[in-house]
């Protein structure tokens, strides 16, 4: 195994990496077992390893050095990998998967709404439906863990950031939402395209569910349309936004403008939820597996917490949920992968990659290094102390990206996450039903594939 630092510069295609045994060999393997995939490949071909795939020269680079000129210092170098691109087709044109001027607008104009002081309004909103959803839990219920994430995240969304109470309808918006979310896997294969177009039932699903969600979505801003108010959040910024360019456009496409506007829409209510979500899910997991931890972390919301809601003050003085949770994002990251293709020849930690090669720069890998976490594979939040973070590169731990595309949401999803995480275990033991390993779905984000069956028992105090 070869390290980025050790490595002279070469031409691309002189690089190591897996020889294909039969034209798409490598395609399907990366398509059947993507985390094994390049789990194998970093660890036979080290830090910087191509392989070529769906027509593309790839260059998996998982050294930190290489994670920071990719996200960050030659950013403006970059466009969003294959898939994202071909998302387009299905998920439309949002902050996700936009590029340049229309990027720079969609963040410009969402940015208010995710200020610290705006996000920080949220707090009593997030802990309130937590508390709301595990209420309704039975001592000793049987449930899906992932569901139950799922639903307590997609409710503060839409409440948050589009002042929309779903309650009645989280059940149904929660199957349309998955459907949504697991197509993506198919925008990965190269014949992805080529499936979208045919009469599958498949696709139908996804036609449907996608219309139930702009629905949705239309019935938001009819409501914040009839209030005749600005109510401060995300959907009030996006709808005054709308109409200011009618005003100064009046000749423009209208209906080019609705669809673009519920596009972005889509996307943040779509998305906005499942990446906490799932760092939720497996944080909890991951401590119905270690007792010694849970314990720790129980000591330290019933310290500061007693029997009452946390709130965003209380962010700040629950330092082990944040470790907990940071140290679940490490081992599962909710984005797994971020994918970057050049639009000119440009240098990447000393490597010069021609134009249109594909960067992946994996957190599935750079998170599991032992170089940067000793036992990589143990849970471990003693890791993420400020002595222990300091030793080690500053990208060596990217679960939000980078540069100018980090997720704009980070602020918010660390108070959700902190406050949801506290609000369950206040009150519930969260014991897993079996002992078999999560199977886990690389999608749009890290999920698990068949959800996890848990029981809850309530604490006795």
């Amino acid at each position: 195994m070869t390290s980025i630092a050790s490595m002279p510069a070469q031409s691309v295609d002189t690089l190591p990496g897996p020889k294909p045994r039969f034209p798409g060999h490598l395609a399907i393997a990366f398509r059947s077992d993507i985390l094994g995939f390049l789990s194998r490949m970093a660890r036979t071909h080290g830090d910087v390893v191509l392989f070529h795939a769906g027509g593309f020269r790839m260059l998996m680079m998982s050294h930190p050095d290489a994670v920071r000129d990719t996200l960050v210092t030659r950013d403006d170098s970059f466009i969003k990998g294959p898939a994202l691109q071909r998302a387009k087709e299905t998920l439309g044109e949002g902050l996700l998967t936009s590029e340049g001027d229309l990027h720079r607008r969609q963040r410009r104009l969402a940015q208010p709404s995710f200020h610290p002081q705006r996000v920080a309004s949220y707090g009593s909103v997030m802990a309130g439906i937590a508390r709301d959803a595990t209420d309704h839990w039975a001592d000793g219920q049987r449930l899906d863990l992932h569901h139950e994430m799922m639903a307590i995240t997609l409710r503060i969304v839409a409440k948050t950031l589009f002042d929309a109470d779903v309650e009645d309808d989280v059940k149904a918006i929660g199957r349309d939402v998955d459907i949504s979310v697991r197509m993506f896997t198919r925008v990965m294969a190269p014949w992805g395209p080529l499936l979208n177009k045919l009469p599958l039932p498949s696709n139908f699903r996804f036609k449907r569910a996608r219309r139930d969600l702009f629905d949705t979505i239309d019935r938001f801003v009819k409501e914040h349309r009839a209030a005749g108010v600005d109510r401060g959040d995300l959907l009030s910024t996006l709808l005054r936004a709308h109409d200011a360019e009618q005003l100064a456009n009046p000749e423009g496409d209208d209906a080019d403008r609705d669809l673009r506007l519920r596009q972005e829409l889509y996307i943040i209510f779509t998305a906005g939820h499942e990446t906490t979500a799932n760092a939720l899910t497996f944080a909890i997991y991951l401590l119905a597996q270690h007792p010694e931890i849970e314990a720790a972390l129980l000591k330290e919301i019933d310290d500061v917490l007693g029997q009452r809601l946390p709130t965003v003050e209380d962010v700040e003085r629950l330092p082990f949920a944040r470790m907990v949770l940071s140290e679940a994002m490490r081992l599962y990251p909710p984005a797994w992968a971020v994918a970057r293709q050049a639009k000119c020849e440009v240098n990447v930690a000393g490597q010069m990659l021609p134009k249109d090669t594909v960067v992946l720069n994996p957190q599935w890998v750079v998170h599991r290094d032992s170089r940067w976490f000793p036992d990589p594979l143990k849970f471990d939040p003693q890791r993420w102390t400020p002595e222990a973070r300091a030793a080690r590169p500053r990208w060596s731990y990217f679960p939000f990206g980078g540069g100018s595309r980090q997720c704009i949401g980070e602020s918010f999803a660390w108070m959700e996450a902190i406050l949801i995480l506290a609000t369950v275990l206040q009150n519930w033991h969260i014991e897993l039903t079996s002992s078999a390993p999560v199977k886990l779905l690389p999608t749009i984000t890290l999920r698990p594939k068949n959800g996890v069956p848990i029981r809850a028992v309530r604490r006795k105090r």
